[in-house]
């Protein structure tokens, strides 16, 4: 398949400004990516139908890259192909977010033990920029770029204790609880409550105190269950 050259953005500090980096992806690839990242911002929601014709029209490509895309993201639990009927977004299973946050606590523990124990004077200064970024962006109430700045520290923690293919691994186990965690932000205080509980995080790593440090974090990663409760009550067709 012909590769088509996409220029592909990441998540910047805010305010920071946004080079342009040039990757070279195959049309399924860019594709896949467009289509990931919405449905993980719920900018496509569940139950939405995705047209393949539109899509391919929108990439300018055939229908085949945009069949092999859908087929990742069905793979992944994040669509559902129906032969008769088309292709829509997969509700967010209930059932799957228990486990994942046991994964995510297990391994991020881990991280955070380390981070407590390595961390530096300028690792601390990186946690503090993030906190600081995370608590002008609630005041605004932006909360896709509040979602980006929190998901930069917890990957700085991972980097901080030397572990960033820990982070890359658990990008994939949490897909389902970041769509149910977008839902959550918009909640009065709650982006309030995600910074305090990540000062509570940076201010444990920086004074070296690994228990307090692993507490913190098992504290706030638990607090996914309780919204996720309430959640599926107040939007019963998100969740399956």
């Amino acid at each position: 398949m012909q590769a088509a050259v996409v220029s592909v953005q990441t998540a910047l500090p805010f305010g920071a400004e946004r080079p342009t980096k040039l990757r070279r992806v195959t049309n399924a690839g860019a594709i896949f990516d467009r289509l990931y990242a919405d449905i993980l911002a719920l900018r496509m929601p569940p139950g939405m139908l995705l047209q393949e014709k539109r899509i391919a029209e929108e990439f300018n490509v055939s229908r085949t890259p945009v069949r092999e895309a859908l087929l990742r993201l069905s793979e992944g639990g994040l669509v559902d192909i129906y032969p008769q009927s088309g292709t829509v977004v997969s509700r967010v299973p209930v059932s799957a977010i228990p486990e994942a946050v046991v994964v995510r606590k297990s391994l991020e523990g881990t991280t955070v033990e380390r981070a407590a124990e390595v961390a530096t004077a300028g690792d601390i200064d990186r946690l503090n920029s993030i906190i600081s970024r995370q608590r002008s962006l609630a005041a605004l109430g932006d909360t896709s770029a509040f979602h980006d700045e929190d998901e930069a520290f917890h990957e700085a923690v991972a980097e901080i204790a030397g572990y960033p293919g820990i982070w890359t691994i658990l990008k994939t186990v949490k897909v389902q609880i970041d769509r149910a965690r977008r839902l959550t932000l918009p909640v009065l205080g709650r982006m309030d409550n995600v910074v305090h509980e990540h000062g509570l995080i940076r201010d444990a790593v920086a004074a070296h105190d690994v228990e307090a440090a692993r507490a913190a974090m098992m504290h706030h990663l638990s607090a996914v269950i309780p919204d996720v409760d309430e959640l599926r009550v107040r939007y019963p067709d998100y969740f399956c």
